[in-house]
């Protein structure tokens, strides 16, 4: 791109030392100023092309940015999600773990407490709950991941027929 606008600014420099001599040549009445004006008009267009390639180049990087930006705000959003149904996982597992022990101890003194068989329970269907949403938000990760992979190839065979 800093090339494009380093060509941009020779030629513009070009252009003016080329009117510089024009103007000089006519005060000194040259017989080339037919052609020099011709020339003038050549790095007129190849500056107006070049300009017009600067222009096409910006927007399409400008689209590229705006895209990828998109996918990682998308991506951002999965992950932030994917961490969220983690973290509960964690926390289910945590209670999952201290109502096991609290069952165990009662156990071993003997004493059946039936509110501790409850919260175990409980606390075992929210680990397989939470571990559950986790590995759906895994699969919507993986699905995401490849479905660009997946619509590459079928547009390029749409392209083709």
């Amino acid at each position: 791109m800093s090339e494009i606008e380093d060509l941009h600014s020779r030629i513009m420099a070009a252009m003016d030392r080329v009117a510089r001599g024009l103007e000089g040549l006519d005060a000194a009445g040259g017989a080339d100023v037919d052609a020099l004006q011709q020339a003038l008009e050549d790095e007129k267009t190849a500056n107006a092309q070049l300009t017009e390639r600067v222009r096409v180049l910006s927007e399409r990087q400008e689209d590229a940015l705006t895209e990828a930006q998109s996918k990682a705000a998308e991506a951002e959003k999965r992950l932030k999600a994917f961490d969220l149904e983690l973290q509960r996982l964690r926390r289910a597992n945590a209670q999952l773990t201290e109502a096991c022990e609290a069952l165990r101890a009662a156990n071993a003194e003997g004493v059946g407490e039936p509110h501790l068989i409850n919260t175990a329970m409980i606390a075992e269907l929210e680990a397989l709950r939470a571990a559950r949403a986790a590995e759906i938000a895994e699969a919507d990760e993986i699905i995401a991941a490849l479905t660009p992979l997946l619509e590459t190839p079928q547009a390029e065979t749409e392209e083709a027929s």
